[in-house]
């Protein structure tokens, strides 16, 4: 078992990462003064493998636990989905020490958190990742929110939970391409932060897509090692926290652009680092070097480096409605090498269409 604490004054917290962690869980509930109406939300797709499992740890901690199972996948972010949760923790009797625990991969845990930040205007919020996705991203770092129909995460907050618990044993139910998809935030933390971590996950890719326990507890501890640090120096995202962005910006545009459904989020990613990689080398800031062993690492985690689907047009349209472009610049994070990354806001459109051009496949 591993502990990373993120480092935020009155709101720090602890990730327990392992195998196995119902003690921790257990004991976790009993000594953290909630009150004992509780909310589980869980999806249809992880609710049936483990959310009586979970409701059974949680009510042995001293809760009485109601589940709520709501549909998998990336439309259930929304603020109609959202509304069904409030009124169903109205009608609980919540209170504002009612914990509500969110079981599942990204979607459930930001849509939970979402819930959380705003119902009573905040309630304890506690994340229980299943998804290698969620554990090195989504789970970390407060950052909770539902979509709109003209964007992903535009409707949200910065609200940080009481607990992550990262319950390992749960990834062996976890589909391929889902394993897939984490590894490419799992890259992006080796690029932005750490050549070492970069050079072991490609030493030990065999290993790493395996999942083999040393290497699944090592990358995961690794990223949210990274995270943490990175969050705990700009929770709120006014600098260093950007770094975090590293091949979001052209990755949101193709989510964007073939409807949230080709590509899952780390796949997107995947693309959007080599393509953020590709903008550095026009721009003389790397060598084309660094941006072969970017696209070699990220294909040989199964991950795509093209993207169907998608012009160029509507692409560089799109980046314009990201949040991160202030004043009409967007703000590339972009590589200084493995392992360093900085922001600028000076990228011509140029060079951004030639790199999306790129990105496209035939």
């Amino acid at each position: 078992m591993r502990k990373v604490r993120v480092a935020l004054g009155e709101e720090s917290y602890d990730i327990v990462i392992g195998y196995g962690l119902e003690q921790e869980l257990r004991a976790f509930v009993q000594g953290a003064g909630f009150s004992r109406q509780a909310m589980l939300v869980t999806d249809s797709n992880v609710g049936p493998l483990y959310g009586e499992n979970v409701r059974a740890i949680l009510e042995a901690g001293g809760l009485s636990v109601t589940v709520v199972t709501i549909p998998a996948g990336e439309s259930s972010k929304s603020l109609a989905v959202a509304e069904k949760l409030y009124t169903r923790a109205i009608e609980l009797g919540l209170d504002r020490k009612s914990p509500i625990f969110a079981l599942g991969g990204g979607v459930v845990g930001d849509l939970a958190g979402f819930i959380a930040a705003t119902y009573m205007r905040g309630v304890p919020f506690v994340q229980l990742p299943t998804s290698l996705l969620a554990q090195v991203d989504s789970s970390v770092g407060g950052k909770v929110a539902v979509n709109h129909a003209l964007g992903k995460n535009l409707i949200g907050a910065f609200y940080q939970p009481e607990a992550v618990f990262m319950d390992l044993a749960m990834m062996e139910t976890l589909p391929k391409r889902e394993i897939y998809t984490g590894l490419g935030e799992i890259i992006k933390y080796g690029i932005i932060y750490d050549a070492d971590f970069f050079s072991y996950l490609e030493q030990h890719a065999d290993a790493v897509l395996a999942l083999e326990q040393e290497a699944a507890v090592h990358m995961i501890a690794r990223s949210c090692e990274i995270k943490a640090a990175v969050v705990s120096q700009d929770e709120k995202e006014s600098g260093l926290r950007r770094i975090l962005n590293f091949g979001h910006t052209m990755a949101h545009a193709i989510e964007k652009e073939t409807g949230y459904l080709r590509y899952n989020h780390g796949e997107a990613v995947a693309i959007g680092m080599v393509g953020a990689a590709d903008i550095s080398a026009r721009l003389g800031m790397i060598e084309e070097a660094d941006v072969a062993r970017v696209t070699s690492l990220i294909e040989r985690l199964h991950l795509p480096t093209v993207a169907e689907g998608c012009t160029v047009d509507a692409m560089y349209k799109d980046i314009f409605h990201d949040k991160k472009t202030i004043n009409g610049k967007v703000n590339w994070v972009l590589m200084e090498g493995i392992g360093k990354v900085t922001c600028r806001n000076d990228v011509l459109e140029d060079v951004v269409r030639a790199a999306m051009a790129a990105r496209i496949g035939k």
